[in-house]
C-alpha cells in the first residue's frame, strides 16, 4: 500500500516507496545495509517501509553469524535495532513503524529460540525504538511539540555493555555539513563524534548515561 488516503496524500504529500523500490535504492548500499552496526537515518519515515528492510537485512546477518549462541545473537539483534534511526511528522506513522519493527524483531527472535526467549530483551527493544523513531518535522528539526529532535547514540563497549549519549539532530547536522566540506567519505553522525580531533566542531550531548549492560537499557532512564 502505496497511499492511505487521498486527504494524508493532499496534506501531506504521503505516498510511501514500493517494496521493490526499497530494496533496489538498499542494494546501492548493500555492504552498509548488512553491517550490523551501520546507522541509518530514515527523515521521512512513513510507517517504516525502509527501515523494515534495513532490519531484515542487518537480523540475517546476526542469524547467520550468531545464532548457535543465544547470548550473542540478542546483544548483537539489539545493536542492529539500535541503528535504525526514523522521523515523521505524523504520529500514527510513528506508532504503526515502532510496532512493525518490534513485531519483526520479536518474531525472529522467538522462531530462534521459543521458551528460551527473554522478555527483557523485547522490552530494550520496545524502548530503543521508542527512542529512535522520533514524531516530528526533519525540516524544522523539532518535534510536534516543538521541542527538539534528540537521537540516541548506543554504542557497543565490549563485553555485551552499551553507552548510551543523546544528541539533537539540528547539533549532528551541523557537525556533518562541516565534514561534508572537508571529506568524501561517508560516515555517519556519530562515527564522525567519535573520529574528530579537538580543533574542529564537537557537539556536545545533551545527555549521557552509564555504560550498562545491554539487556538494562531501560532500566532507571528515560
Amino acid at each position: 500500500m502505496q497511499v492511505k488516503s487521498k486527504e494524508r496524500v493532499s496534506n501531506h504529500g504521503e505516498v510511501f516507496t514500493a517494496e521493490r523500490e526499497v530494496n533496489a535504492m538498499l542494494d546501492l548500499v548493500k555492504n552498509e545495509t548488512e553491517r550490523i552496526d551501520s546507522r541509518f537515518l530514515e527523515p521521512a519515515c512513513g510507517n517504516g517501509n525502509f527501515l523494515i528492510e534495513i532490519l531484515k537485512r542487518k537480523l540475517n546477518v546476526v542469524k547467520t553469524r550468531y545464532k548457535r549462541n543465544q547470548a550473542d545473537y540478542e546483544l548483537y539483534s539489539v545493536v542492529a535495532v539500535s541503528s535504525c534511526y526514523g522521523v515523521d511528522i505524523l504520529e500514527d506513522n510513528c506508532v504503526e513503524c515502532r510496532e512493525r519493527l518490534y513485531k519483526f524483531f520479536e518474531s525472529e527472535y522467538k522462531a530462534l529460540y521459543k521458551e528460551n526467549v527473554r522478555e527483557q530483551v523485547l522490552n530494550v527493544v520496545r524502548f530503543i525504538l521508542s527512542k529512535n523513531i522520533v514524531c516530528g518535522d526533519a525540516l524544522t528539526m523539532n518535534q510536534t511539540n516543538d521541542e527538539p529532535i534528540v537521537f540516541c547514540e548506543w554504542s557497543a563497549m565490549g563485553g555485551g555493555k552499551v553507552k548510551r549519549r543523546d544528541f539533537t539532530l539540528s547539533n549532528l547536522l551541523e557537525t556533518e555539513s562541516y565534514y561534508a566540506k572537508s571529506s568524501t567519505d561517508q560516515q555517519d553522525f556519530f562515527s564522525m563524534l567519535r573520529e574528530q580531533g579537538t580543533d574542529l566542531i564537537t557537539p556536545k550531548a545533551v545527555g549521557e548515561f552509564p555504560i550498562v549492560s545491554f539487556d538494562e537499557l531501560d532500566k532507571g532512564v528515560t
